[in-house]
């Protein structure tokens, strides 16, 4: 009977443990070509598609051009979260970084990702003006 009661507990924390999951409407956000010092933040929007509260615990980035900012509060079942990400634009050139999000869902670690080139100013408008004229 002991056994029995031991083992009904541990199924239902660990159906408990593992009941939060979230959906992102984008896992790679493409950035596409921008200008450099343009704004760098983007959002990925999430929904909270368990049966339990969803908290994120820690979200880390790639690299410190990458900042992330994790919501505070849990995301309740069916409600939607978001995570902002926000990318150093002063440094030119392609970049592809990865966002890690940490937390009590069925899969506690979640890579999203961010990907785009940063151009001079310059470049962009004369590419701007070359397409304008056909």
């Amino acid at each position: 009977m002991k056994t029995l009661f031991s083992f009904a507990a541990f199924l239902f924390i660990s159906l408990a443990i593992h009941s939060q999951e979230f959906k992102f409407e984008k896992e790679l956000i493409d950035y596409g070509k921008i200008a450099q010092s343009s704004n760098g933040e983007r959002v990925f929007v999430f929904t909270n598609v368990g049966t339990e509260p969803l908290i994120i615990t820690n979200i880390q980035s790639s690299c410190g051009c990458t900042v992330p900012k994790k919501p505070e509060k849990p995301i309740m079942p069916g409600e939607k979260g978001e995570i902002k990400v926000s990318y150093d634009t002063k440094r030119l050139g392609g970049f592809s970084k990865q966002i890690t999000i940490f937390s009590n869902a069925k899969e506690p670690r979640k890579i999203v990702r961010i990907k785009g080139i940063v151009e001079e100013t310059a470049s962009l408008e004369k590419e701007k003006s070359m397409l304008s004229n056909d």
